[in-house]
């Protein structure tokens, strides 16, 4: 059994591959010595049969639910989709219904926060995955990459303003309907891990100038936070100071390389790059540990015990 992690949440991402019940997915990471689980947008209808009586008594909280959820296979509302950007009125809207659907869940299961994909601006191929094969073959600082990268964010620029223009009024709509509802529910639009993906920092500061009352704030996801900044689209270190007064939640990983989701400090072996984040965690009124299969329950644990170590040190 791990040692109690108090107010620290765990992401059923992490086990729920191995679980075909719910309830066995939960025990495992309460095992860990989590008291709250972020359920995320794989758990089916199926799997909450049995975790729902888990909640009800009283045995596991939920940090969070990431939206859409409960599960919908349709790749149109996915977690890579245009979701709240969408041009067309139907999809847009249906999508809206859906970010509604995933808050009155968090509201019945006592939750904070809902993690919000927002959007994209689309491309016709994966512009991501290309761009990151030529990171991995020539690297960041190559001609190459920078010329392609330059295409990408040519395009993304052009077109990010409007895509922008739908997710606020998509989130702004779906805030007025939740609140017409009395829930007590944030949402979080969460940092992204592909370079076409929205929002970056600045892009969220811009929703939140348009939506300063709203319960809306950034997810911070840590991990997808050091991949964009890897391959160039925003400065976290620079950046964070402009959306630190509206973050709402953080997923807790890193990136090694390109590849995210792992222990921060075990995996990577790098003991400082992760330290400016210490005071965004510090303050996040929800931290969840968002974390990959591979990681073992000793090094969820030595991660857990150097992060505490490092957030004791702040301020001294």
């Amino acid at each position: 059994m791990g040692k109690d992690k108090g107010e620290y949440s765990f992401s059923t991402c992490w086990n729920i591959k191995r679980h075909p019940v719910g309830s066995g997915m939960i025990e495992e990471i309460r095992e860990l010595g989590f008291r709250f689980v972020e359920l995320n947008y794989n758990v089916t209808d199926e799997l909450l049969e049995t975790i729902e009586p888990l909640i009800e008594r009283g045995e596991i909280g939920v940090s969070s639910v990431h939206n859409t959820f409960p599960h919908v296979p349709d790749p149109d509302y996915g977690t890579d989709s245009v979701l709240l950007g969408f041009e067309d009125a139907e999809r847009r809207n249906k999508a809206i219904e859906l970010l509604v659907r995933s808050a009155e869940y968090a509201h019945r299961y006592g939750a904070r926060a809902v993690v919000v994909h927002p959007g994209e601006v689309p491309f016709v191929h994966n512009v991501d995955q290309e761009l990151k094969g030529l990171y991995h073959e020539h690297g960041a600082d190559s001609a190459v990459y920078r010329s392609r990268w330059n295409e990408m964010l040519e395009r993304r620029e052009s077109l990010s303003a409007e895509y922008l223009r739908r997710i606020g009024d998509s989130l702004e709509e779906a805030c007025n309907r939740i609140a017409s509802k009395g829930w007590n529910v944030s949402l979080g639009i969460e940092t992204r891990s592909r370079c076409y993906q929205m929002p970056t920092l600045r892009e969220a500061r811009s929703v939140f100038d348009r939506l300063p009352d709203a319960p809306v704030g950034l997810w911070y996801d840590f991990g997808h936070g050091m991949m964009m900044e890897r391959m160039g689209l925003y400065d976290n270190a620079a950046d964070m100071e402009l959306i630190k007064d509206r973050v709402v939640g953080i997923h807790i990983h890193e990136t090694v390389g390109l590849s995210d989701h792992w222990c921060p400090y075990v995996h990577s072996g790098d003991m400082e790059y992760f330290d400016r984040f210490l005071p965004i965690i510090a303050a996040a009124p929800v931290k969840v540990y968002e974390l990959k299969a591979a990681c073992k329950p000793e090094e969820i644990e030595t991660s857990h015990d150097l992060l505490l170590g490092k957030l004791a040190g702040l301020g001294t």
